[in-house]
């Protein structure tokens, strides 16, 4: 893969640390899976009844999430918004 920041599926925010929106169809889907799952926990898990068990999974998936966005995303580093 070539590192032309239109193959990114999550280009790095301008100011900060870490990704923004998605840019390419790919990310869109990523961030509808979270979403879906993420609701799925709600309703399936319960969260005042399981508590502990629900923070794990949402754990879990979040840091599903962030992985997705360190593989496919721009490198991310500190940014002030004169890159």
């Amino acid at each position: 893969m070539s590192t032309d920041s239109d193959d990114y599926w999550f280009p790095a925010k301008r100011y900060g640390w870490g990704w923004g929106l998605p840019s390419r169809w790919q990310g869109w889907v990523v961030l509808a899976i979270y979403a879906v799952l993420l609701v799925a926990g709600i309703v399936g898990l319960h969260p005042g009844r399981t508590q502990l068990g629900f923070s794990l999974y949402v754990l879990g998936v979040s840091v599903l999430l962030v992985l997705v966005c360190w593989w496919k995303g721009e490198p991310p580093r500190w940014r002030w918004g004169r890159d």
